[in-house]
């Protein structure tokens, strides 16, 4: 024999309802059938019960829905014929009764808990004679004669004991077919109708299977089953396959609203399995849920929350061995029917918090106030401390009690991202981890431990791309052609939710399509602006986040610090917060570091090459840096390399701009302070205190050429291109060749031309390649040498994508 509960939503619409009576229909065994009332139903009787205590006579209107609703169903769902004549008569007498309480209240208008119990109780009757009527050979049972409820604290609480014997006594024979109104039950002194609360139907639905040992309970609803997280929240939230009862009852009590969670301890009892199934799509496996489920593969099973939570703190060195207080505590809330779901108290005694609804807090307050009246009075504990705006989170799973470090994981995740736990509260039997955030964390949370403990398919990094010129545009090309790769080899999941420009920005949780992501730009973008870009990243408040810099804008670079601690990781092309003043510099490296994020800038000296993690790398291993020297402008390289007798100074320089090797503005270049702020970069990772102005600088183009505009600037350049001729001559005829220099020694930084011959490592240096010779304690009497590509969009995307994947972590 099986149990069937349809839930609202099963019945809420015609097609539904059919499919119910397809899936009745083709169990081959002894069914008992257990319905919810039509979906909507119920908050529509309550409501309108409401307008017609309040004297309005709008519930007229309320009611005529309730009743065309029914009406309506009976005509489309049932056949014409004898059938449906006896079953309207049947739902009209019912809906009279309910227009008559329905007007007896708004004539004295009063509501008292007794009619508010009768009025809901004509959902689940009217649905169920409707379900009965549908299915062939079904037999209609009132739950009202043998679901029997006692009163205490102020509560209908179930007599299992009466039930169970007057369930077997009314089931001694059963039919093919029965069905039975969920929710609905009478007090077994007074016989006044009460009910099981609202999911009561699953309860229903579980003493009857409990009672009758049944072969199976299963739970008819709109979702494929458990899922690992609230798929509202997580779009990558799937359908668990098995629970226990335990990982079932502990998803339950925080949140997750498949299964109301009394359903579970009946069957539970009888080792009865539970299998949740989609009236909307009867061939997916559903969750089945019973006394060993699989715990051989994952930590965790899945992930829930209550988003309505309040804390509730007592403190007071009063409390301190002090025994009874938690009695006391516990008693005083039970007594006014308040449910804890969290408690978290300090070894010391001295503060215990509790967990509660938002509608709770306010008497658990006044309720333990008044408990702990002469404590308070004394100065012994303080009076009660609530703070609402909360979420409680938990995850469940049975098998993390057999894996180390479940708890260190799950609060560093939350830690790096910026989430601040509040309280929280783990059991002995370590099948549930269970902490409070704020409200505004929720989603957040709950994305991000989703994603850590892999659950979800993929690892998922949310990038934030600012600028999409040549360096920007070329690494969104990039990222697009590697996606699908790092998800099918790597299991990461690299999501554009952010991409801005120097006029328009787009932001997106969903991501954006980078096939396409220069018109979605121009289409769907909004003004773009430094305090925008602070606001939506920010204000986006989403997990696992990247901010890259594309640009070379000051105001872009200053957002850094609140990207930062925000808990949001910064990859910057952008060489201006590196060096800056070596105080903001040493901030931002402070606060990734407190933080738990990153502050990564490869590609800030020598593009691609790995110049700087290399540094790190010998510093954290033990090693000095006592020399730089360094070659890391591919522009000037590019232009020395090129001039020759068919080509002066200004055309290398005009050549080195057309091919994307210089700034826009070559002066830039030119004037070396592109190679000073990669100095002092270098430096800076080499742990020497050192600002921009200490580096002494000599130029090769005279001060006054970077005076005026860009336009006086082209026109003035070839002035030179004779002079350079005949010097580049001179040292041609020597077998030397320029190179502009920058070097750190004994912590004083200069950059210069210089001339090189032949044996000097830095004369074959061709292209726009950059070289960097690194002297150090360990590598003394012969440097450690990078040499490669220094310049070029291409190289210095692949170098900031370097940094990404290094964040990504895989």
């Amino acid at each position: 024999m099986k149990v069937l509960k349809f839930g609202g939503t099963s019945v809420g619409s015609v097609n539904s309802m059919l499919s119910v009576k397809k899936i009745v229909e083709a169990v081959d065994d002894k069914v008992i059938v257990v319905v919810s009332a039509l979906g909507g139903i119920t908050d529509k009787l309550i409501n309108t019960s409401k307008m017609a205590a309040e004297g309005n006579d709008e519930y007229e209107k309320g009611l005529k829905e309730i009743v065309n609703r029914h009406i309506e169903m009976v005509y489309t769902v049932i056949p014409a014929g004898r059938g449906r004549e006896i079953l309207l008569d049947l739902v009209n007498e019912l809906l009279n009764e309910l227009k008559d309480i329905f007007q007896g209240i708004y004539l004295i208008h009063d509501l008292s808990p007794k009619t508010s119990a009768t009025i809901v109780s004509y959902g689940e009757r009217l649905s169920s004679i409707i379900v009965a009527t549908l299915i062939n050979g079904a037999v209609w049972y009132d739950s009202r004669n043998f679901i029997k409820t006692e009163k205490k604290h102020n509560k209908h609480i179930l007599d299992s004991e009466l039930t169970g014997r007057l369930v077997r006594e009314t089931f001694d024979e059963i039919p093919e077919v029965a069905v039975v109104p969920g929710f609905i039950s009478t007090d077994k002194t007074t016989g006044e109708v009460t009910n099981l609360g609202r999911g009561g139907s699953d309860y229903t639905a579980s003493i009857i299977a409990a009672a009758l040992d049944a072969d199976i309970l299963e739970i008819w609803t709109d979702v494929d089953g458990f899922m690992t997280a609230d798929p509202r929240v997580i779009s990558s939230a799937y359908p668990i396959k098995e629970l226990s009862y335990v990982e079932a009852m502990e998803l339950c009590n925080f949140g997750a609203k498949v299964v109301y969670p009394p359903t579970i301890y009946p069957v539970c009892h009888k080792n009865i399995p539970i299998l949740i199934k989609n009236t909307f799509n009867p061939e997916a496996a559903g969750t089945i849920i019973k006394q060993e489920a699989d715990h051989s593969s994952k930590a965790i099973k899945g992930i829930s929350s209550i988003n309505d939570t309040c804390l509730i703190t007592m403190t007071g060195l009063g409390m301190v061995g002090v025994i009874g207080v938690n009695y006391r505590i516990f008693k005083a809330l039970a007594e006014n029917g308040i449910s804890v779901f969290l408690v978290s108290q300090a070894s010391s005694e001295n503060s215990t918090s509790i967990g509660v609804r938002n509608e709770d807090a306010s008497l658990a307050c006044e309720v333990l106030n008044e408990e702990f009246a002469k404590e308070i009075e004394m100065g012994e504990i303080s009076p009660m401390k609530a703070e609402s705006g909360l979420a409680t989170v938990a995850i469940v799973g049975e098998n993390m009690k057999h894996t180390p470090g479940i708890a260190g994981k799950l609060f560093g995740t939350l830690g790096r991202n910026g989430i601040n736990v509040i309280a929280c509260a783990q059991g002995a039997s370590e099948t549930n981890i269970s902490f409070v955030v704020d409200g505004g964390s929720l989603r957040k949370s709950l994305n991000v431990i989703h994603d850590s403990f892999f659950l979800s398919e993929y690892q998922v990094l949310n990038l934030f791309v600012c600028g999409v010129g040549t360096v920007g545009g070329s690494l969104l090309e990039q990222i697009h052609g590697q996606q699908e790769k790092l998800k099918q080899e790597r299991g990461l999941n690299l999501k554009v939710v952010g991409i801005a420009n120097g006029h328009k920005a787009l932001f997106t949780r969903a991501g954006i399509d980078l096939g396409n992501f220069r018109q979605e730009l121009e289409e769907k973008g909004i003004p773009s602006s430094s305090q925008v870009l602070h606001d939506e990243v920010i204000g986006m408040n989403i997990f696992n986040s990247v901010f890259v810099d594309c640009t070379a804008s000051e105001d872009i670079a200053a957002l850094y610090k609140d990207f930062l601690k925000h808990n949001i990781s910064v990859v910057a092309a952008n060489k201006i917060a590196a060096s800056s003043s070596y105080d903001d510099y040493a901030e931002l490296k402070r606060i990734a570091r407190q933080r738990g994020v990153k502050f990564l800038f490869e590609t800030n000296v020598g593009a691609g090459l790995p110049v700087i993690n290399t540094i790190n790398d010998l510093i954290n291993s033990g090693d000095k840096i006592l020399k730089i020297e360094a070659v890391v402008s591919g522009t000037l390289n590019y232009i020395f390399n090129a001039l020759s007798a068919d080509m002066p100074l200004s055309e290398t320089i005009r050549k080195a701009r057309d091919e994307g090797y210089s700034e826009p503005d070559p002066r830039i270049d030119l004037s070396g302070k592109d190679v000073i702020r990669k100095l002092v970069i270098l430096a800076r990772e080499a742990g020497y205190r050192i600002e921009q102005e200490d580096v002494e600088k000599h130029l090769f183009i005279p001060d006054s050429f970077f005076e005026g505009s860009l336009d006086d600037f082209w026109r003035n350049i070839p002035r030179l291109d004779a002079e350079f001729e005949a010097r580049r001559k001179k040292l041609e005829a020597g077998g030397k060749r320029w190179r502009f220099v920058a070097r750190l020694e004994d912590g004083k930084g200069t950059v210069s031309l210089q001339e090189v011959d032949s044996r000097h490592p830095f004369y074959n240096l061709e292209g726009s390649n950059n070289i960097i010779l690194l002297t150090t304690e360990r590598y003394n009497e012969y440097p450690m040498l990078i040499q490669g590509y220094g310049a070029g969009a291409s190289v210095t995307a692949a170098g900031v994508f370097a940094d990404i994947m290094s964040i990504a972590n895989i």
